[in-house]
């Protein structure tokens, strides 16, 4: 008696285990666990935020155990190419768009209504027309924002309060949108102040030494935004604010790391991340883009250039000591 009730123990459980290996052969077949996503990634240019952005935004979908297969294309800057690449991934049937800047998500959004795109690095989401609101993007389109409501007023408080004088130079794209909502939010934080701005246009980033220069004589020091033009040609400014002994403000930390003096910050890794936490549960199909609001940037901080400053003839505060952090 006891030997059948341990032959009949040892068949179930061999049938219980039978059945197990049954489902997850029936599984693998289905492709669930090897499902492959493809993302379509459109970057306006090269520089190390937004390059540091992708970086984050990677982490993440490995961090989410995703299995990703990028197409990774630059449009150097290029309007037509930026348009051209987002149709290319249309017709390539990709399963979502990582879009790395404000051109690249408008030209993602020109190119589908369908396809989910996620956006990093933008500065005015909903000036751009991306989303209808932050809190509620709607359509196919939602993603993470460069701007933190109080970075430009903190850094035009730090301008006002030890920059001797009050002309600040300003060279930006003026075909760049997230650019022209920057330049209004800083004559909006200067006003009740003595600061004026200065500006220059430029069209490439060829244009940016010359610009840098023509402000020579006519501005106190320089403040370069998040312009994707300008970022990505910023050593010529820095050549420029170093010869001149002209601080040279800057919109973001890499910026700061490649020779701007000082910038009120964050990492871009930081959000590029963000943003991947968001594409993956979308291509996991656990929610949809106009579901997800718009995320500000979750850590603001001082960061300056010791060895920038001596550059440029900056005069140290003592007070800087406890409000920033350093690079050497």
């Amino acid at each position: 008696m006891n030997w059948l009730k341990t032959c009949g123990a040892l068949l179930l459980a061999g049938s219980v285990l039978a059945g197990c290996s049954g489902e997850k052969t029936t599984k693998e077949a289905s492709g669930e666990k090897e499902k492959t996503y493809k993302v379509g990634v459109t970057q306006i240019v090269e520089h190390p935020s937004l390059d540091a952005a992708f970086n984050g935004f990677k982490k993440a979908l490995e961090d989410k155990g995703l299995k990703v297969e990028y197409d990774v294309q630059i449009a150097q800057g290029d309007m037509n190419n930026n348009q051209t690449i987002a149709n290319n991934f249309v017709a390539d049937g990709v399963d979502l768009i990582f879009a790395n800047s404000t051109p690249s998500a408008l030209g993602a959004l020109n190119a589908t209504k369908d396809i989910p795109i996620v956006f990093t690095s933008v500065t005015d989401p909903v000036g751009a027309k991306l989303v209808q609101s932050m809190e509620q993007p709607g359509g196919n389109v939602t993603g993470t924002t460069d701007t933190h409501p109080d970075a430009i007023p903190k850094t035009v408080q730090f301008i006002d309060q030890y920059v001797d004088g009050n002309r600040v130079g300003m060279i930006y794209n003026a075909g760049e949108q997230n650019s022209v909502a920057q330049i209004d939010a800083v004559k909006k934080a200067m006003e009740g102040t003595d600061l004026t701005i200065v500006p220059v246009s430029v069209s490439t980033s060829a244009e940016v030494k010359q610009a840098a220069e023509s402000l020579v004589g006519k501005v106190d020091c320089f403040y370069v935004i998040t312009d994707n033009t300008v970022v990505s040609a910023l050593e010529s400014v820095i050549q420029v604010a170093n010869d001149q002994d002209l601080p040279l403000f800057v919109g973001e930390l890499d910026s700061v790391k490649r020779g701007g003096f000082a910038a009120y910050g964050f990492d871009y890794y930081d959000i590029g991340y963000e943003a991947g936490v968001m594409a993956a549960d979308i291509l996991e199909g656990k929610k949809k883009p106009a579901e997800l609001p718009v995320q500000y940037p979750q850590k603001l901080k001082l960061v300056i250039n010791k060895k920038a400053a001596e550059e440029m003839g900056v005069t140290w505060r003592s007070e800087w000591d406890s409000m920033a952090e350093f690079i050497e």
